[in-house]
């Protein structure tokens, strides 16, 4: 039977927000992935009272509480106290661990304080965890068939303890592991999604299929529980084509970083260059594209053009086309992406221009409205129009990065042989 676990991070600077409480969420998941259920997550300050109450609360409903902080060498780190306190140990100094507190200090030629002393009192019957980025060592106890962890605070210290020394620790408690995948979906919203995979996702126990919504995109996470990885990767992946057979080419990628990381790939293997022609986005879709690594091997250039006059100068769009048509139109779209691929040479080449907002929207072209073109090499110039604003407050990051990913979209289904 898998065991539960609860994350309790202790500190006044979590509680009141002046530092993002990014341990939970590593820790979750972690302790998930190992077959461990997480059930609650709580925060408390550097307060006696309320953190014995906590802790009372935690040891009643979880087989294992997973602290982090509290464990420096100040008056208010006071979770070993505590916690010893709590189930009746004594604390002792642990030669040990103060000589590589010691030398911790010694080796950067710092003065060791007397109240670093404090970080080597140790709860009898404790599992010590080496702190290999600091001198806060983090420990394990046990005691009437309750599990308690104690963590360092720093992510830089706690993520590789957690990683070498607590998930090895941990593993013996669970007689499974869970393993996930994300199917990444970009083209249709989460409730069309849902819609159309609602048989699936209702009669899925394991796996188990999740949607998450993130910047105009879908994330459905496929989380399968198994003996072993291998035999729950098999479950996962007969999940993962069930999904695709269904949504079909609006499933551009499984467990991707990102929809440039799958166009950068995809123009790499079919060893095709790629050009833009940007006005509404800034210089935004060349900025993502280029933060993946390989880009340089797919991106010729980007042209930045805002204005008018730059879009007759640099891509040569016709001044009448301007006129009869405006800046955002399918027209001009077209032309810029012929332009940007006949200055670049490349083998595609994508244009965008729209109104990001929050102002500059007329009746007839409202804030959202977006225009992109594509140009082939051989195939000549394309273009569609789209409406994605209709989002309350300023739109205008939100439209800016989906135009991005629209771009980014119409060039994979271009290279897919979708068009």
């Amino acid at each position: 039977m898998s065991k539960t676990a609860e994350i309790f991070c202790i500190g006044t600077e979590v509680l009141i927000g002046d530092i993002v409480n990014t341990n939970a969420a590593y820790i979750s998941r972690r302790l998930s992935e190992t077959g461990i259920n997480v059930y609650h997550h709580t925060v408390c300050g550097d307060n006696p009272e309320r953190i014995k109450k906590c802790l009372d609360i935690a040891f009643d409903r979880s087989d294992i509480v997973v602290t982090t902080g509290g464990l420096g060498p100040t008056y208010d780190d006071i979770t070993k106290e505590i916690i010893a306190s709590k189930l009746g140990l004594e604390m002792y100094e642990d030669k040990e661990v103060l000589a590589r507190i010691t030398s911790f200090f010694d080796k950067r030629g710092l003065k060791m304080t007397e109240n670093n002393r404090k970080q080597a009192l140790i709860p009898k019957g404790a599992v010590i965890f080496e702190n290999i980025h600091g001198t806060a060592d983090g420990i394990a106890l046990q005691s009437g068939g309750k599990t308690v962890i104690m963590l360092p605070g720093p992510p830089r210290e706690m993520e590789p303890m957690l990683e070498n020394s607590v998930i090895p620790y941990l593993k013996s408690f669970s007689d499974h592991i869970l393993v996930s995948s994300n199917v990444h979906i970009f083209g249709i919203g989460e409730s069309t999604v849902e819609s159309l995979l609602s048989d699936l996702m209702k009669s899925s126990v394991n796996p188990t299929v999740a949607p998450y919504v993130n910047a105009g995109e879908v994330r459905l996470r496929v989380t399968a529980s198994g003996k072993t990885e291998s035999e729950a990767k098999k479950l996962i992946s007969e999940t993962e084509k069930k999904i695709s057979d269904i949504l079909g080419n609006y499933v551009y990628g499984i467990d991707v970083p990102s929809i440039e990381y799958v166009l950068v790939n995809k123009l790499l293997s079919q060893n095709k260059k790629i050009a833009f022609a940007e006005s509404c986005t800034g210089g935004l879709i060349s900025k993502r594209l280029t933060d993946v690594p390989g880009a340089s091997g797919v991106f010729c250039c980007g042209f930045v053009t805002y204005s008018n006059e730059a879009k007759t100068k640099m891509l040569g769009v016709s001044e009448s086309t301007l006129k009869a048509y405006g800046a955002v139109s399918v027209q001009t779209a077209c032309e810029m992406a012929s332009g940007a691929m006949s200055k670049s040479g490349s083998d595609i080449a994508l244009s965008v221009t729209g109104v990001a907002g929050p102002s500059g929207g007329t009746e007839e072209k409202p804030v959202g409205t977006v225009c992109i073109g594509i140009a082939v090499k051989g195939k000549g110039a394309r273009a569609k129009k789209l409406f994605l604003g209709g989002h309350k407050g300023n739109q205008r990051d939100f439209i800016r990065t989906l135009t991005a990913s629209n771009a980014f979209k119409t060039a994979l289904d271009e290279l897919d042989g979708i068009s």
